[in-house]
């Protein structure tokens, strides 16, 4: 079990107080007598509570905005995540700043650092890099902070984090190509130190071992660009060829995009899909719905990942209890993945 933070709810039960009589006695209310304000002071140093600075002045200097971090605008996945964050921000009469990090570690502080000097209520941090050894540059922001798919692999176990689950994600794209008659599956990813690729490299590798398919290192095929100055669609594009030559019929990719680009390049090698290649993506943005063939993919809940992180940190700012989430992932079939073509004439040859 992960530590989480003392909330105000913690000391009332303790106290045997409501919620509101913890909050007065703690601001020093004159409206709660000094014996009970001490006493409830002195449970609060006992369960080691630290205050929350901005739910402490709720009352008198709220701005009602809150900061939200993406790796890129662009994106379409973080459209919707976005979308899903607006929905419950705008019940609560809260407005949404938006900033980029472009997968920079150094964007990423600036743009926290920044949100945090226009005093927004909370911050909102999508595939944060932040690690355990950096801790100490968020401890000096007390701004109450939610993180959606933390891609550091050493993620501080404070963090209020809600994250999709990677490693079933990427089962569920490998097992649906062998149930399908795949043996020959390969994996095109993004190279770098990312938590989720991480994750996804190590679901598909378990599929592939539960299935009896041996594992082969020329069907691993990793961009080894930083991802700050390389589009996924090239990378695509770009190592798509490199595994059918190692004769793969069925590939998994890192995320949708990567995907597409993959779509490209059969294109433009006359390779046909899902004929001659089948492919599965990651993510489940709107385009994978309008690209030809379109486009089979492991969903994210997008929308429920940005709503959700925004309730949490609805639920931080008032002091309430909140408990990490991890989302499960599913699978959608569509036009890019079929039985590789042995399968096809065995099917034609048995007359069925």
């Amino acid at each position: 079990m992960s530590k989480r933070r003392i909330s105000i709810e913690d000391i009332a039960r303790k106290a045997g107080v409501s919620h509101s009589t913890v909050s007065r006695a703690l601001r020093d209310n004159p409206l709660i007598s000094a014996s009970v304000r001490e006493q409830i002071k002195q449970i609060a140093r006992e369960m080691n509570y630290v205050p929350n600075a901005i739910a402490q002045s709720l009352q008198n200097q709220r701005t009602d905005t809150v900061g939200v971090v993406v790796t890129s605008i662009a994106d379409p996945f973080f459209a919707e995540v976005v979308e899903g964050m607006e929905k419950v921000a705008n019940k609560a009469n809260l407005s949404v700043l938006l900033s980029a990090s472009h997968r920079d570690f150094e964007q990423e502080i600036a743009a926290i650092e920044s949100f945090y000097r226009r005093r927004v209520d909370g911050i909102l941090v999508a595939d944060s890099r932040i690690g355990k050894h950096h801790s100490k540059q968020l401890t000096q922001i007390a701004v109450p902070t939610v993180f959606i798919n933390s891609q550091a692999t050493d993620q501080p176990e404070s963090f209020h984090a809600i994250t999709i689950d990677d490693y079933l994600g990427a089962r569920l794209a490998v097992e649906h190509l062998i149930s399908l008659g795949h043996t020959k599956i390969g994996y095109i990813g993004v190279g770098d130190n990312s938590k989720s690729n991480h994750q996804r490299i190590r679901g598909y590798q378990m599929a592939l071992e539960l299935a009896g398919i041996p594992r082969i290192t020329d069907w691993v095929a990793l961009s080894d660009k930083d991802r700050t100055s390389k589009n996924d669609v090239v990378v695509g594009q770009q190592m798509l060829s490199k595994l059918f030559t190692n004769g793969v019929t069925g590939i998994f990719c890192y995320n949708d995009m990567v995907a597409v680009g993959a779509l490209l390049a059969c294109q433009e090698l006359g390779i046909s899909v899902p004929q001659d290649l089948s492919i599965v993506g990651f993510d489940g943005i709107a385009l994978g719905r309008y690209v030809t063939p379109s486009l089979t993919t492991v969903c994210q809940p997008m929308f429920e990942l940005g709503s959700y992180a925004m309730q949490m940190l609805l639920d931080l700012l008032q002091e309430k209890t909140v408990e990490n989430r991890v989302l499960s992932p599913f699978l959608v079939k569509r036009g890019s993945s079929a039985a590789p073509k042995k399968n096809y004439n065995n099917t034609s040859a048995s007359g069925t």
